[in-house]
């Protein structure tokens, strides 16, 4: 079932998590672990930070400079991830990857992350798009 969203309700989501992004902060207790991520082809430079306790993701954070397509589609996984197993998590990352990589996934996983399925018609952006789910998907890889 292809989820049926106009052109401009999605680039109203990414500019929404663009200019008001809920999860764009630095963590203020112990226990996070952080990977740092950069492009060489955008002004991205982001630590992803990420709480799991009991194999759960208690929180999930970024903070940085980023692009509009890496802010908006990191500040939307952090709202996916919270409250997740580690395995549901690992299937929404998936999920999204291959989205992005135009191979089948299942929408119904991707909430609001949806409105990034154009973007791999431009490979530029593609990067921008994934480089936080990359950072979640590497600190979730050992757990």
């Amino acid at each position: 079932m292809r989820i049926s969203m106009t052109n401009e309700m999605m680039r109203q989501i990414i500019m929404d998590h663009y200019s008001h992004p809920t999860n764009k902060r630095r963590p203020t207790i112990e226990g996070y672990e952080k990977i740092h991520m950069h492009s060489d082809n955008c002004i991205d430079d982001l630590d992803i930070y990420i709480l799991v306790k009991d194999r759960k993701i208690i929180d999930a954070c970024f903070e940085g400079v980023a692009c509009i397509i890496s802010t908006a589609s990191t500040d939307i996984m952090c709202d996916l991830l919270k409250g997740k197993n580690i395995d549901e998590a690992r299937q929404i990352i998936d999920a999204y990857q291959k989205m992005m990589r135009e191979e089948k996934f299942d929408e119904a996983l991707l909430g609001e992350a949806i409105v990034f399925i154009n973007t791999s018609k431009q490979a530029a952006r593609i990067r921008c798009a994934t480089i936080g789910w990359t950072a979640a998907e590497e600190i979730l890889k050992d757990k």
